[in-house]
């Protein structure tokens, strides 16, 4: 149904477009990020990403039938000696593909690249705690929520609680049967 392709320069003025306000930057991006969200940033997101031993891999989402760019998903953080890794910016930014399970299939391509190419050990993620499509979406994908973190991010006036979450090989081979 989808398939991960690597996200380049030509993907930039459409993830650009679906990040239309600075909570839904936060929420994608985390502090990293600065509204209006436009292509310097991105430029400087691409450094060090999809080359020969990356940091981190970053990928457009795409429908396999319609060819059409659905969202934007990352592994970060990848730390080979501890086989660790970090899934972030996990965007469904097609608003039509919303609520169809698409982020759910997002997951579990990244899962497979982390623990199937990578042969990571361990991959955790964080999302805030008002975010229950997507806290829903990562437990079915196996991950267990390891601890909250309080008043994590401040949004204006207000602040974000995050859950951190995570799934070891283990478990991810466990969920493939």
């Amino acid at each position: 149904m989808i398939e991960l392709k690597r996200f380049g320069r030509s993907d930039f003025k459409q993830l650009i477009n679906w990040i239309d306000s600075p909570d839904f930057l936060l929420q994608w991006g985390g502090p990293g990020f600065n509204y209006p969200f436009d292509e310097p940033q991105l430029e400087e997101y691409m450094k060090n990403t999809n080359n020969n031993s990356p940091d981190i891999l970053v990928y457009k989402v795409v429908d396999k039938e319609t060819k059409d760019v659905l969202g934007h998903i990352s592994l970060g953080k990848i730390d080979r000696s501890n086989r660790s890794a970090r899934i972030g910016r996990v965007l469904v930014g097609d608003k039509n593909a919303r609520g169809q399970g698409i982020g759910y299939l997002m997951v579990r391509e990244i899962l497979i690249v982390a623990f199937e190419e990578l042969n990571m050990h361990r991959v955790s993620l964080g999302v805030f705690d008002f975010n229950a499509p997507a806290i829903s979406a990562y437990e079915k994908a196996g991950f267990v929520k390891e601890g909250l973190l309080r008043d994590a991010r401040k949004n204006g006036d207000e602040y974000w609680s995050l859950w951190e979450m995570s799934i070891l090989e283990n478990e991810w081979f466990k969920t493939i049967g």
